[in-house]
């Protein structure tokens, strides 16, 4: 009988396999030890609030975001109030964030969509929370991961999108097709914390452009042909 020949474990990229969750729990190690503090950075009181900080934060920095919600949301306190805003006012209020005319649309119509079917509250499940205007699946995974702690996806925005291709996570083409391989391989219970660490990791590091690679302590476990430094 011939014997199977070991597997060699040098000069080969990890799969979804073995080597894949020794690589996975060594970057989950890595993003623990460099921000064991990560959180959501769009400020708010409620699931109501991130909801809609989570629409307006579309092509728009956080930063902007929390600068224009504290009075958006002091004039307009709850979905009963927002559902009754005139356009041009919310337009007004969120100008600063980009596309404000859409968003103001998206923003009053969740509202009154949450009135309208879910009585005032924001629903818990994702199947619900897609069918508000301006929630997609992104936004609802937020929403329900930071409100309520219910792991139904991976957040993928530009930094997770950008640093798990980077990284050997995933190779998708698209914000969805990434969502899908991560949920593949990263633990369920890590699924929310991921994304705030990355996303971190991505606006103090690894950046889009010019990433500080000598900074990173994911450095040796990253084969990016982008990379600025090389241990």
């Amino acid at each position: 009988m011939r014997s199977k020949r070991p597997a060699r474990k040098t000069g080969v990229k990890p799969s979804h396999g073995t080597l894949a969750a020794e690589r996975v729990a060594a970057i989950l190690k890595a993003l623990d030890e460099a921000y064991p503090d990560a959180v959501c950075a769009l400020d708010h009181r409620s699931p109501w609030e991130l909801l809609v900080a989570t629409i307006l934060s579309a092509q728009c920095t956080d930063v902007r975001v929390n600068l224009v919600t504290p009075e958006l949301f002091r004039r307009f306190t709850n979905p009963k109030t927002m559902a009754k805003a005139s356009l041009p006012e919310l337009e007004e209020l969120i100008r600063t964030t980009g596309f404000f005319r859409n968003k103001a649309k998206s923003i009053q119509g969740a509202a009154r969509k949450i009135i309208a079917d879910f009585g005032g509250e924001v629903p818990q499940t994702l199947a619900e929370l897609i069918t508000i205007p301006g929630a997609a699946r992104k936004t609802a995974n937020v929403v329900l991961g930071v409100c309520f702690g219910k792991a139904e996806g991976v957040v993928v925005d530009t930094h997770v999108f950008r640093i798990a291709r980077r990284l050997e996570l995933a190779k998708g083409e698209t914000p969805e097709k990434v969502e899908q391989e991560l949920m593949q391989v990263l633990p369920r219970e890590r699924w929310i914390g991921f994304s705030h660490q990355i996303i971190q990791h991505g606006r103090k590091v690894c950046m889009a452009r010019n990433p500080k690679c000598g900074e990173c302590n994911l450095e040796t476990m990253c084969r990016s042909e982008d990379k600025t430094w090389k241990s």
